[in-house]
């Protein structure tokens, strides 16, 4: 992904400033930055999710593969399908865990027979770690199983549509240091064939997880580089007081 020259507005606020960057193919970028600095809503803007709120617009340039995901003529649920989103909190659909993960397959026709959706289901539910846990309840509600079984069945559901980048809005926030080190293995495994964006406030999740970092302060993109490089000889002083504790 290509963003040049990125602002945007919720109405007449604007909450991010002229942002440039790449994201690379099988690349783990970090966001990371105070609350309220605008790298979520940067994260989101790479989906469209906010189209969704009243208000929001956007200025620049955003491409994918080089195409212009804010053409008007773009469908935006194909988009959404290659660039998927996890959420802080877990949001497993009201279904059984095998039609959590197969809704996607389905709306975006993707399979037709039963045998290949079947084998799409335990594929995503492999990837994500957790076939092995829910292989025997399947026809179980998702939302019964726990808050980093509910997150990884959340991480299945978006890579069963073989999206091409993973876009992550602080996945393990709500989750206790048992389940947030299974996700964080799982973000290294998955690097291997998808590319994932991921906002965090840990920095030493990022240190763990991701290849580069972006530092976002008021709106602004500061400074991304080598995560080593951001953590251990940063170029910008405002990066170097956050990772230092003197604010944030």
């Amino acid at each position: 992904m290509a963003m040049r020259n990125v602002n945007v507005f919720y109405g007449e606020k604007q909450a991010i400033f002229d942002v440039s960057m790449d994201i690379g193919s099988n690349e783990v970028v970090s966001m990371i930055g105070p609350s309220g600095c605008g790298k979520s809503t940067f994260l989101r803007a790479l989906n469209r999710m906010n189209d969704t709120i009243e208000g929001c617009w956007i200025e620049g340039s955003l491409q994918l593969e080089g195409q212009d995901i804010y053409d008007p003529k773009l469908d935006v649920v194909p988009l959404r399908a290659r660039v998927g989103m996890v959420f802080q909190k877990p949001n497993p659909f009201p279904k059984s865990i095998y039609d959590n993960v197969a809704y996607g397959p389905r709306i975006h026709g993707l399979v037709d027979r039963r045998a290949d959706l079947d084998e799409v289901v335990e594929t995503s539910l492999q990837r994500a770690g957790l076939w092995n846990e829910v292989k025997d309840r399947l026809a179980q509600p998702g939302t019964g199983l726990s808050g980093g079984q509910q997150q990884r069945l959340c991480i299945a559901r978006t890579i069963a549509v073989s999206p091409e980048v993973i876009l992550m809005d602080e996945p393990c926030s709500a989750l206790d240091p048992i389940a947030t080190a299974k996700i964080e293995e799982l973000i290294a495994e998955l690097s291997e064939n998808f590319t994932i964006a991921i906002v965090t406030h840990s920095m030493q999740q990022a240190a763990r997880v991701s290849s580069r970092t972006a530092y976002f302060h008021l709106g602004k993109l500061i400074e991304v580089n080598d995560t080593e490089k951001v953590f251990t000889n940063p170029e910008h002083e405002l990066t170097e007081a956050y990772i230092t504790g003197r604010f944030g």
